[in-house]
This record gives structure tokens, sequence and C-alpha cells, in this order.
């Protein structure tokens, strides 16, 4: 075998093999053609090296289980990347050339191991055989579909259902479904969007979220993601635990509760499981479940079915049980599907309930918001009920989770690219379209009385017995639990992997095997959970995990298609940045509670004059964020706007935010700094206001110094610039407090007595009583006391409104004493007029100064034969409005005075800027308001409740 051939045993002869590691063979070898089975085998090969020059000897191994004998030949040792020496032409292109098939493999994201360097005088085997493979990979309908039908058909359509129906109506709950449902669509088309865009590795929507907007970021809504899919799935467990308990009673091994309906003892009690049968057995089926995902996917993919099966089964005897159902059939309070039954359930019906969810006048939960509003043309309003929504969405949403049960065992996918976008929407629509057909069929099938109290009318009319729905609820609860507890360690595993976070190391597994630790780790917090016992506690824990992750997949899609990346293109074309934008948007508009709601302040910095220097804030605003805050808890942000152009004061900025920043560490203020440049103090605060946090972590209310300085220095500048930050701040829905006195405001070691006197005009949600509230929670206040003084006219009824006041306040458990002031009309001929107060001369002023003011702005329009023009715009003024405005503010600073002249401080409504009047006037109305008072808090609410009747 001269020219260093080598013979092959076989019809593969080892051309292919050896050339497959970049060999070259002797001059005048024949080439085999490379054909489609044999691509991953062959490569082209090259001719041009001297094999006599390389001495070494490397043993050739055909098949294993040929047969055929091995047999040593002398070949080149440059051996693809396998050489020791490198005398080889191939030094130019580098060891990573493009004939190296395992570059090829490091394109497409796959974990190489790296090539070994045999010592001198080893033998190195080749063995002629395909790639090994690890294990069967998933389809779309069981790697996908199924997953995500099992996690989505949960425990709330069969038991909280009805109820929901019940409770917000035909109407409200067609809007529950499409609300939640487009939440989800337009998260899998974000999601089917990213997961088309290149080769995804395990990790699901981390593995997205993580390459699109950075690793902190993905770790982050990863883990959140993680301890969803966890606490889920101690949700599903305690609903399949939950319905046994109530088809076999007996099973119990403590004694139960009774719940009689609507608080009476006619009526036939409803039992309920005992909670400590709750997580005895929950613990147990959890342990159950772990030992079954130890298995693996495969075992899981075998299991699916069974679980799967008898909940269509179920659902279908459902329906055919509503199809079949009469009057009082099969039960009492059954009316068959009766148009009229359908016209009684449209509308919502809120009320209080017991812990049960049986609706009960003297339960502890209660379905209504009440927004209380203080009249101010003397008569008591009706406080408003709203509608719980959102209450409705955190109850309801786990129903529609699920959707990325696939997506997290991508590893196990034959074809991600193609099974997730078609799994994960047909789920999706299908899932939906079932919720949709069941409201319009529960609200036409019973009284909503029965909907309210039987919390299993699933099972009371399915037919022809309950058992094949009690069965159903189990296993699609064990199922659903089942895909929770195999995705969730999968997730924790590949964000372990990527090495973010080393307390996560533990976690840690190789590709292909099974992460048993992170399993053991799941199970152990579903448990933790499972404890509580509580399936309505869990709900909207789960919401808000859920919500947040699916945030971070529209967020990703929707910076990836608006900044139209090169590396940017998904085979899922059904998407755009639009639906991506309205999916976070959803994803993020949930309203937070009254009873959750806290103070994010942005404080504005500016100090309106000078300050001295190295100081680059106001020394007091810092101790006033802290008195907005509970025991000194809670963010906030601290805002400076520098003049100028950007290019010019990037690095002033940078060491301006410094410093702040090293002001707000020094106060012991818990914040973050920021300095914005901007050609102007307006167009800097209008861009902070629209930008400034994310979501619910977004400041709601703004904190600045009032400008007392701008009439003595003559800052002509300031009235348009503070009017235009009111009204950028009301446009912005943002709360405002602007604080008059600041340089008075007392510090932790100054100790204040006397009264907090609040001036309640105008609904604000009840803002001020919160911050009269925080005010006595500091060492400086506690002392004080709280006074309110309720403004109405003098044709109203101030017995009555003193008394709706006080039960309001006793409700949200604030002792105050109340008082109710009769303000007068604004004539200025009533008895005890402005002529005889004390501030008769700030008012004449103010008087004099507006009317030099409109006066120079007649003569300039008369003389330019123009419009009114002020700040920029033109203006209509009326005169007679004016002087009733003056007026209006002089009186309740005559009645500030009078009342509160002692008081440690004081908060009084803030007026908008009134529309088409100077900004110059607003700052008289303001200078005329806060005259003689030493220390004023000025407020201003947004469009929400901060404070509840209810915990």
């Amino acid at each position: 075998m001269d020219n260093g051939e080598i013979e092959g045993t076989d019809d593969n002869e080892f051309a292919s093999s050896s050339s497959s590691k970049g060999v070259g063979l002797g001059v005048g070898r024949k080439y085999r053609p490379v054909v489609a089975h044999d691509t991953d085998r062959a490569v082209l090969e090259m001719s041009s090296l001297d094999p006599s020059s390389f001495p070494k000897k490397i043993k050739v191994s055909t098949q294993p289980n040929s047969g055929s004998d091995s047999s040593e030949r002398s070949l080149p040792t440059h051996v693809g990347a396998n050489g020791s020496q490198r005398e080889s032409k191939l030094e130019l292109f580098g060891f990573d050339s493009l004939v190296n098939i395992l570059g090829l493999k490091s394109m497409t994201g796959e974990q190489i191991p790296a090539p070994s360097s045999p010592r001198d005088g080893e033998d190195v085997s080749i063995t002629l055989e395909r790639p090994k493979i690890t294990g069967v990979k998933s389809g779309t309908m069981m790697g996908v579909f199924v997953p995500c039908l099992q996690n989505i058909l949960g425990i709330i359509y069969y038991i909280r259902f009805s109820w929901i129906v019940g409770m917000g109506g035909i109407g409200e709950s067609l809007l529950l479904v499409a609300f939640c449902g487009a939440c989800t669509f337009l998260t899998s088309i974000s999601l089917s969007a990213i997961a088309t865009n290149g080769a995804m590795k395990g990790g699901g929507p981390y593995y997205l979220i993580g390459r699109a907007l950075g690793p902190e970021v993905g770790v982050s809504i990863g883990l959140c993601f993680f301890l969803g899919n966890a606490v889920a799935g101690a949700l599903y467990v305690l609903g399949a635990v939950e319905t046994f308990l109530k088809a076999v009673p007996s099973a119990g091994i403590f004694r139960g509760t009774l719940t009689n309906v609507n608080a009476t003892g006619v009526a036939e009690p409803i039992p309920s499981p005992s909670l400590h049968d709750l997580q005895v057995y929950g613990i147990v089926v959890t342990i159950i479940i772990c030992f079954i995902v130890f298995g693996g996917v495969k075992m899981i993919n075998r299991v699916a079915p069974a679980f799967l099966i008898p909940v269509l089964l179920s659902i279908f005897c459902i329906f055919i049980g509503i199809a079949a159902a009469k009057k009082d059939h099969p039960a009492s309070g059954i009316t068959g599907l009766s148009l009229q039954t359908f016209k009684d359930n449209w509308s919502s019906d809120y009320q209080r309930t017991n812990s049960a969810g049986i609706p009960d006048p003297a339960g502890k939960t209660d379905w209504n918001y009440k927004n209380y509003t203080i009249p101010t043309r003397g008569t008591v309003e009706a406080y408003l009920k709203l509608p719980v929504a959102f209450a409705l969405v955190g109850l309801f949403f786990p129903a529609v989770t699920g959707i990325m049960a696939g997506s997290n065992r991508s590893s196990s996918l034959k074809d991600t690219q193609r099974s997730i976008p078609i799994g994960t929407l047909a789920a999706t629509l299908t899932t939906s379209g079932l919720y949709i057909v069941s409201v319009l069929l529960f609200g036409a099938l019973a009284t909503r009385e029965k909907l309210l109290t039987d919390r299993l009318l699933t099972a009371t009319v399915a037919w022809p017995f309950p058992l094949i729905v009690y069965v159903g609820i189990i296993l699609s609860t064990l199922g659903a639990a089942l895909q929770s507890m195999t995705g969730a360690p999968r997730l924790l595993a590949a964000i372990a992997n990527d090495d973010i976070l080393p307390v996560l190391n533990y976690f840690k597994v190789a590709d292909g095997s099974e992460p048993h630790i992170a399993t053991l780790f799941t199970a152990f917090i579903c448990i933790g959970c499972v404890i509580i016992g509580n399936l309505d506690l869990i709900t909207p824990t789960v919401t808000m995990f859920f919500l947040l992750c699916y945030t971070g997949v529209n967020l990703s899609c929707f910076l990836l298609d608006l900044l139209d990346a090169p590396s940017w293109r998904p085979r899922w074309k059904f998407h755009h940045w639009s639906l991506s934008l309205i999916g976070a948007s959803l994803c993020i508009a949930n309203q937070v509670h009254p009873k959750n709601w806290y103070p994010i302040p942005l404080v504005f910095c500016r100090p309106w004059g000078k300050l001295p220097e190295n100081v680059p804030c106001h020394p007091k605003l810092a101790d006033f964020a802290n008195c907005m805050k509970k025991k000194g808890r809670g963010m906030s942000i601290f805002v400076s706007i520098l003049d100028g152009d950007y290019y010019e004061c990037a690095e002033d900025a940078k060491a301006a935010c410094k410093q702040l920043s090293t002001y707000i560490d020094y106060k012991r203020c818990e914040g973050v700094a920021e300095i914005v440049v901007a050609p102007n103090m307006s167009d800097g605060f209008r861009g902070i206001v629209q930008t400034m946090g994310l979501g619910n972590l977004k400041p709601n209310i703004v904190v600045m110094r009032y400008p007392e300085i701008w009439r003595r220095e003559n800052l002509t500048e300031i009235p348009a610039t503070f009017v235009g930050i009111i009204n950028d701040c009301i446009v912005a829905n943002k709360a405002v407090v602007i604080v008059k006195g600041l340089d008075e405001w007392p510090n932790e070691y100054q100790r204040q007595y006397g009264t907090i006197d609040l001036y309640w005009i105008v609904r604000d949600g009840g803002l001020m009583l919160l911050l009269s509230q925080l005010l006595l929670t500091k060492e400086s206040f506690e002392s004080c006391k709280i006074q309110v003084f309720c403004i109405a006219e003098e044709d109203s009824d101030a017995e009555e409104l003193k008394a709706d006041v006080k039960k309001f306040l006793y409700d949200l458990r604030m002792q105050a004493e109340v008082f109710v002031v009769s303000m007068k009309t604004w004539d200025i001929h009533v008895e005890g007029g402005p002529q005889h107060d004390e501030s008769v001369e700030a008012f004449t002023g103010a008087q004099r100064r507006i009317s030099s003011y409109l006066l120079g702005m007649k003569e300039k329009a008369d003389r330019e034969k123009t419009p009114l023009m002020a700040d920029g715009k033109t203006v209509v003024v009326n005169e007679q409005q004016v002087e009733k405005f003056l007026y209006t503010t002089l009186k309740l600073n005559s009645t500030i005075l009078r009342y509160s002249r002692m008081a440690a401080v004081v908060l009084v409504s803030l007026p908008p800027p009134p529309v088409n009047h100077p900004a110059y006037f607003y700052m008289e109305y303001m200078d005329l308001l806060v005259e003689n008072v030493p220390r004023l808090l000025m407020v201003r609410g947004y469009r929400r409740d901060v404070v509840t009747l209810f915990t």
C-alpha cells in the first residue's frame, strides 16, 4: 500500500472518515463522492501534505461490531485540530478552519468538548459510526400542545368559574375572559416570534429573555417564572386534594367545618374539608409527583395521556349535562338553558362572602371598592360602587396560564421552531373558546344564588353522574401539577448553568441529564405552599409571577422588532411590534389594591434659587421624603435638571449624579439619583415624568419646593415653569405635593407638638389622609393629633356631612377630630369679609399686581393688534372670574390662619391651574393662599384611591 493508501474492510472507505478529520492523503488517491447519508462523516480531502515527514502512527478501527481487525499505518500527525505539531499549511487559516465540522456545531449553540491533544507515542482511536442519539425527542402534540392544555385546563375552571360568572355577571365575565385571553394570546405570538429566531436550548422563556435583554434581566424574570411554576404546582395539588375530600368526605382524617348559606341556620350547611387534611394529603401527593418526575420526560410523556383523556371526557359530560338540564333538575336552582335566566345573570352582583366564598352579609371578604366623595356643594354624594374587575383577574388568570409549558421543555423537542408556535397558539385558542362558551352556558343554566353557593356546579350538572367530573378535576389538576413540576426544575437548571448567580451552582446539570437536585428544591417550595392550605391565597401570587414573565417576553419581542437587529429574522411572520407592546401593556395593567399602595416619591431637587456650593439638593428635601415612607422603607427617586446641550454637559451630568448619590447616602434615604440634561427645565421635567420608572415601580407622587423667592428675586421665568410642571403631573396622572416652608421643616431630632390640620376640599383618593398618617409614624410628629376641616358651602347640612366623614374615618382606622367649616360666597360685602381680615394687605397687593399685569397685556395686544398673549400662547381673561378666585383664595387663607395658627403642619388641597389664565395669575393665587402660613403642604391626588376601608 504505497503513497499512504489505507485499506478499508467495508464499502465505506476510510477516506470519508479520515477526511472528516482534515487528513491529507497521498497523491493519486481517488475521492469518493459525498452522498446524503455520508454528509455527517465526509468532507473534501486535501492532498498537498507530505506524509513522509510525519512518523506518527494512528490506530484506525472500523465499526465496533463489524468484527474487522484494526491496522496501523503511517499517517500525518496533523489530524484536524488534534495534531501536536503545527507544520501544516492550514496554519494560515488557524485550526478552527471552515472544513472543521465542529465549527458548524458551535454555530448552533451546542456544547462541544474541547479537542484533546494526545501526547507523543499515544494512539488515537477513530470509530467509524454515526453520533449516538441521546434520547427520544417530542413532537408538537405531546411536547407542546398536551402540556399547555393540561396546564391551562386546571382547577379554576372546575370549581371557580361558575362562581365568577355569578359574581361578575355574564357581561363582565366575558370581558374578563377576553382580557386574560388577549394577554396570553399576544404573549404566545411574541413567544412564537422569538422561538423561531434561531436554535433554542433548554430553559424556555428564560433562555429567550436572557438572550434578548441580557442575562441580568433574564435571571430576574426567569427566577420569578420558576417560582410561579413551583407555586402553581401547589395550587394544582391543593385543588386536587380539595376536590377529593369533597367527593369522599369519609377520607378525611380530621373533622371538617360546616358553613351556613347566608349565615342562617335554616339553609343546608355546606361542608368544607379540614385544613390539616389538605396539608397531609397535599404533602403526600406532592411527594408522589416528585417521584414520577424523577423518571424523566420520557415517562411523563407516557403518563400525560392518562391524565388528559379523562379531563376531556369530563368536559364533554358537563356540556351534555347542561344541554339535558331542566328546571330543578338535577338540583334545585337549575333552570335549564333559559333566556330569562340569561337576562337575570347578565349584570354583576358583587357582595360580601365568607372564607368559603359563600355570600354572607357578615363575611370578611368584600368584593366592592367603596370610593367616598367629600362634597363641595352642600349635599352628601352617595359613594360610588365600582365592579372589582381586577380582583377577579387575580382569581381567574391562573386558568389561562400554562402557555409556556411547552417552551419550558424546549430541550426535549424535535423542532422547537415549529412545535412551539403551533402547539402554544392551538392550546390558547382552544381553551379561550371553551371559556367563552362556558360563560354563556353557565349564565343561562342556573340562578345567581346557585352559581354563588354551589362551588362544584360543574359536577352537579354533569351527565350521567358527578363522579366523572370529580375524576376529571383530580386528573386535570394532577396533570397540571406534573407539568409544573417538570418544567420548573429544568428552568432552574438552565439558569444555574449560565453561571450568573453563584448561589445556584448546586442546581447545575450536564446536557441531557435530569435536574434531580432542582426537582427536590421545587418539591420543597411546593410543599411549603401546600402547608398554607388555602387555594384563594395562592392564586393571586401565581398571577403576578406569570404576568411578570409574560411582560418580559412581550418586551423582548417588542425591542427586537422595533430595533430591527440584523440577527432578528424569525420564521414566524404573524407578528408585529405593536402587538407585543399591547401584550406587555395588558400584563402590567393589573391595578394594585389600595391597601398595597405606597408612595414612590419623585423628588425634584431644583431649588428655585441658589444652594451652597457642593450641595446638590435642598438639605430638607431628603428629610421630607423620609416622612412620606413608613418606617423609612421604600424607594425615592431624586432628580435634577442640568440646563444645556447633552454633548457638552454629559461629563458634568455624571459628576453631578455621583455627587447627588453621595448626598442621598449621607442623608440615609433609600433612593436613587438621576441627572437629566435638557435645553430648559420644562423640557427636562416633561421627559422625566413620562419615562422614569418601570411598571408598578414608576414614581406616583412628585415632590417639590414652593418657589417662595420668585417675586423677591424677580425670577420672571418661574411662573410659567411652575405651572407647566403641575400641568405635566396632571396629564401624566401623578400626585403632587408642594412644600411651603421647607427651610423650617423639622429633622428627625426636632419633636413637634400641636396638630396636623387637613383642609379637605376636593376628593383626592385619600392621599391627604394617608400622608397625615405617615407623618404620625415619625418621631418628630408622633406627639401631634390630626384635625380634619371639611370645607362646605353655607347651604350645606353641616351635621350630616360631619357624621359621614367621622364614619368614614372610623372605617379607615384613623383617629381624627372633624370640623365642618361653612365657606361664605365670594361676595366681598358679606359680614366678616376680607376688609376685616389680617390678610387684606396681601389681597389688595395681589389685586393691584394682577390689574397692572392685565393692563400691560392689553396695551401690548392693542399695540401689536394681536389677541391677549401670555407665556407664548393666547389667553382668555374673565376679570370677574379672576376676582372670584382671589376672594375664594383669600377666604381659605383666612380660615387657615383662624383655626390652624398653632398647627405643626397644614395640608390643603392644591387647586389646578385655571385654563386660559396666565401663569402669573396662578402664582398670585398661590401666594395669597400660603400667605403667613409657616409650614404648608399643598396636595393634589390623582385618579385612583390610595386608602381603603377593607384589609
